[in-house]
């Protein structure tokens, strides 16, 4: 099994070497090709990994690496992190297949950046080491930056720029984090400072060490405030970038904050829960009411990601199993709702060539095939029952009235109001790319009927969207021990 662990980060760096075998042999479209099959392969790898229910890691691997700076190669996987393993290798295949058939322009050197994300995403599910979890999490920022400065909109440079500057004062608050925990505690063992309830920290130590890393993980969260790099860098970035931006790079800070802030400062996550739920609700209900006045439709489903995330961290921050397990699974429904809303965005602007909504009417009338799976996908985003987006929102507030106190259940409440926002914006949208008239850029579409590549990329998203809403336990099986290991010391 530690073999198999050990496949899922080398074979895209494969995937990567081969791609550029491809290009020095002056075939472009056969390293594209071979791009995809080692995310084939990757994502099989990740499926091979299986899964128990006992909490702990089912395979790791730790070895010494630098250990005058508390570095060890220390990989493994367990509940908490293997479903977003298993997300981040299927969008990322997905996407690698989307523009190897599709064609793009220099489509192999985007499939190489696409691996390259995909090592630096996975490295951050599998660390077991504050410092390398620190190290994976910034091997994700130069691939994303060169897909949004180079395959992205007019203003993709800036919106490059801006993601870059944000994830660099996350970064620079999560390293001085880490750092004041490992030189504290004397270890960057993530699990050896789980089990012992932050290895001793004084709790002073654990709030200033909580705070320095929840900081830095709320900007990839993202957070409101620290949200607003995200609108612009999900409408600049081409269609797949999009899809790993959303369906997994968020999920780097969400997941950070249970296992590293959560985990190795229990009483420093203890004493700033509330503020964190608070900020939470506000995310919701801000982005509700922003994407009520959006009049671009990737805008409007990037600001959709604020608030579908504020339940995620609302669930974080009641530190409970019903709050950690919602989390976790809207991470997981969060990631193929919204992967599958960027993919039909794309879809949708590929041929009306604008994305603007007052001129998207009557899409049913001219492609009723997309305009159906826009529908299903709209519908999933707002939380209806039987589709994955229920699980994580509705136990999120069912967590937060879990801790019976009255600020948990107003910030509830209002959550709930979000959620019904949610439902208005969602169904506004509907109304105004779907229905009535086709407007002038839907009137003019050519291809009306849903590609191969495009049913392709679709299907599979809309059916793991369906499989976790009708049986959720698929993604809370694993989870529920872990959990359980991580809230021990709070």
């Amino acid at each position: 099994m530690n073999a198999v662990l050990l496949a899922v980060l080398i074979v895209p760096v494969l995937g990567i070497l081969a791609v550029a075998a491809g290009a020095w042999a002056g075939n472009r479209r056969l390293g594209a090709v071979l791009g995809t099959v080692f995310a084939g392969v990757g994502l099989f790898a990740a499926v091979a990994l299986g899964f128990d229910h006992s909490g702990r890691p089912w395979t790791r691997i730790t070895e010494e690496w630098v250990p005058q700076l508390k570095l060890s190669f220390d990989i493994g996987v367990d509940g908490v992190s293997y479903p977003l393993v298993l997300l981040s290798a299927f969008l990322t295949f997905l996407c690698c297949l989307y523009t190897a058939w599709k064609g793009t322009e220099r489509g192999d050197a985007l499939i190489a950046l696409l691996l390259a994300t995909n090592v630096g995403m996975l490295g951050v599910f599998v660390s077991y080491n504050l410092v390398l979890f620190f190290v994976f999490f910034e091997i994700v920022l130069l691939p994303m930056f060169a897909i949004i400065a180079g395959w992205g909109g007019p203003a993709r440079r800036r919106a490059a720029v801006k993601f870059a500057l944000y994830t660099l004062l996350g970064s620079l608050l999560l390293l001085v984090g880490i750092f004041v925990i490992v030189t504290q505690a004397g270890t960057g063992d993530i699990l050896a400072l789980t089990e012992s309830g932050g290895g001793g920290l004084s709790r002073g130590t654990q709030l200033l060490a909580f705070t320095l890393l929840a900081l830095g993980l709320a900007i990839k969260a993202p957070l409101w405030p620290l949200h607003s790099w995200l609108p612009d860098a999900h409408t600049e970035a081409p269609t797949v970038g999009s899809v790993i931006l959303a369906g997994v790079l968020l999920k780097m800070g969400t997941y950070g904050l249970i296992r590293v802030a959560v985990g190795v400062a229990p009483e420093g996550a203890r004493q700033a829960a509330p503020t964190l739920a608070v900020l939470a609700v506000v995310a919701i209900l801000v982005a509700g009411l922003v994407c009520l006045a959006q009049t671009e439709l990737k805008r409007l489903i990037a600001y959709s990601s604020v608030g579908h995330m504020g339940f995620v961290l609302l669930g974080i921050a009641t530190l409970t199993q019903a709050g950690l397990t919602a989390a976790l699974i809207g991470n997981v429904a969060h990631g193929l709702i919204t992967g599958l809303l960027f993919f039909l965005a794309g879809s949708v602007k590929d041929r009306a060539h604008t994305g603007e909504l007052a001129r998207l009417g009557g899409l049913r009338e001219v492609a009723p095939g997309l305009s159906g799976m826009l529908g299903f996908a709209a519908i999933a985003s707002l939380g209806l029952p039987g589709l994955a987006g229920f699980w994580g929102e509705a136990f999120a507030v069912y967590a937060a009235i879990q801790r019976d106190q009255t600020l948990w259940t107003v910030l509830a409440v209002l959550a709930a109001i979000g959620a019904a926002l949610a439902a208005a914006y969602l169904l506004r949208m509907l109304r105004l790319v779907t229905h009535g008239p086709p407007g002038e850029a839907v009137a003019g579409m050519s291809g009306t009927g849903l590609r191969a590549v495009e049913v392709t990329s679709f299907v599979p998203l809309a059916a793991g969207a369906l499989v976790v809403g009708l049986l959720p336990f698929v993604v809370q099986a694993p989870i529920g021990e872990a959990v359980s290991g991580i809230l021990q010391a709070i």
